[in-house]
């Protein structure tokens, strides 16, 4: 795959749009490099341009050997439905830099948008903390889209509240009021609070009912919500929702923090397992690739 640019890198981008463009442009040469060549962004066969459609897709090298318009036809030209949701809670904001969970999890969306709009999908957008804050039906025309990307810009450009998750009660919300068979994309950390581990699995499980193909991305700061990586000192750590503080050094709880985290991560990952969930880490140090692959390969195997 093509180098990836870091989170610290991406953000001194001004536009959303252009970067996301910049994203999957390097995806794709990588991918088209890669074992996985053939995916959806490559297209497998030609047919007779119809006068009025769009010209973005002319084969302009087979025009000038044949003086005929013929335009590229996609392995994937489907009418896909997806509604990307993004957890918008406290805990997302961490680290409090230009890294964070939830910049990250607009870099992804923004770039699964521009897959869409290359494939001619309907995409909408859905973002929570303690309610369902934003909920915009899927629609695959350009305006659209441009609606969608403001929406974005104004994400990585919210200030962080006190807010918590109730990741339940907006997932059943989700399930309930997207009415047409879609693949549902979640970003979450899926840290809510309280012992509710068998409720967040029974939302989860709502959308599966609800017959939608549901892709979760459980966004993470590895290194230090996994591993718990800090320094040998006295560290204040403070809840990003409910603002309570604790002193501590990290390294006299570290081994209980890693088992409880990690039985934590398997019972979700089995859950999944369980739902026909497609789960997958994604660990803001680790690029954006992680993103658009297990995406296409989910796609992949729906059509």
């Amino acid at each position: 795959m093509a180098e990836q640019l870091s989170l610290e890198q991406l953000a001194t981008f001004d536009n959303l749009e252009f970067l996301a463009s910049q994203v999957v442009e390097g995806f794709i040469t990588g991918l088209h490099k890669s074992p996985y060549h053939g995916f959806s962004v490559e297209f497998s066969e030609h047919r007779l341009y119809n006068t009025g459609e769009s010209t973005r897709n002319i084969d302009w090298k087979l025009y000038a050997r044949t003086d005929k318009y013929f335009v590229k036809r996609y392995e994937e030209e489907t009418n896909l439905r997806c509604q990307l949701v993004i957890d918008t809670s406290g805990s997302m904001y961490f680290p409090e830099d230009k890294a964070s969970k939830l910049r990250f999890s607009v870099y992804a969306a923004a770039a699964l948008l521009q897959l869409f709009k290359r494939q001619r999908d309907a995409v909408g957008l859905t973002t929570f903390s303690e309610q369902v804050d934003l909920s915009l039906k899927a629609r695959s025309n350009p305006a659209h889209h441009k609606l969608l990307l403001s929406e974005l810009e104004k994400l990585l450009n919210s200030q962080r509240n006190q807010s918590g998750t109730r990741a339940i009660t907006a997932l059943h919300e989700i399930a309930e009021t997207t009415h047409n068979r879609s693949l549902v994309v979640i970003f979450s950390d899926m840290f809510e609070p309280g012992s509710h581990a068998d409720a967040l699995f029974a939302a989860l499980q709502h959308l599966r009912y609800n017959k939608h193909e549901v892709l979760l991305f459980h966004v993470l700061d590895a290194p230090h919500e996994l591993a718990f990586e800090y320094d040998n000192r006295p560290h204040v750590f403070i809840d990003m929702e409910s603002g309570e503080e604790l002193k501590l050094n990290p390294v006299a709880i570290q081994q209980a923090y890693r088992e409880k985290a990690a039985a934590f991560k398997q019972e979700l990952l089995l859950k999944c397992g369980q739902f026909k969930i497609d789960f997958v880490e994604a660990d803001i140090s680790q690029g954006l690739n992680q993103i658009l692959l297990p995406y296409l390969l989910k796609r992949s195997k729906m059509y």
